[in-house]
């Protein structure tokens, strides 16, 4: 618990600081939360805006642009296919289908909304989460899974970028 809590407060820190728009380190974080009464995972991705318009204009070559201001580019089409083929769950050795839901920019960061219905109570979960990690190697990728009253933490990276979550 120690760990996720300085992984999360060095995340905070870092990404106060912002210096000619760019920066050092390379992280992401998810957090996924079950609901128990909908049967729905919600899920909330952080990532930093620059580097995630970089990753979509580098993967599909297309022009796009993230602002505050203005969007250029099939945003929402590029989001939703990117996280298809980078975060990923498995349940019940069944793969979920994510339901990109939007976005807000906070800062130099952007907020995506992610749900999966019909979700059945579970004991483990099987977490891929590749984001970024095409584009920079020292990619980190920080999930936190909540459930109940228990939270489990995973740190992936480019070399490992799945794990498995317990509550057994």
């Amino acid at each position: 618990m120690k760990r996720t809590t300085l992984i999360l407060v060095c995340f905070l820190l870092f990404s106060s600081l912002k210096a000619n728009n760019s920066h050092e380190f390379y992280l992401s974080v998810t957090e996924i939360e079950y609901k128990k009464d909908s049967g729905a995972l919600q899920i909330i991705s952080r990532v930093f805006i620059d580097d995630f318009q970089k990753v979509l204009n580098t993967r599909y070559g297309k022009n796009i642009s993230l602002s505050y201001e203005k969007e250029t580019g099939d945003v929402k089409n590029s989001i939703k296919k990117y996280l298809a083929q980078k975060l990923q769950l498995v349940i019940n050795g069944e793969k979920l289908q994510l339901r990109y839901l939007g976005k807000e920019y906070d800062g130099d960061q952007l907020i995506l909304y992610i749900e999966i219905e019909n979700v059945p109570v579970f004991d483990k979960m099987e977490v891929t989460n590749a984001i970024l990690t095409d584009l920079y190697d020292d990619q980190k990728n920080v999930v936190h899974v909540r459930m109940d009253d228990q939270l489990k933490s995973l740190l992936l990276d480019k070399e490992q970028d799945k794990g498995i979550i317990n509550f057994g």
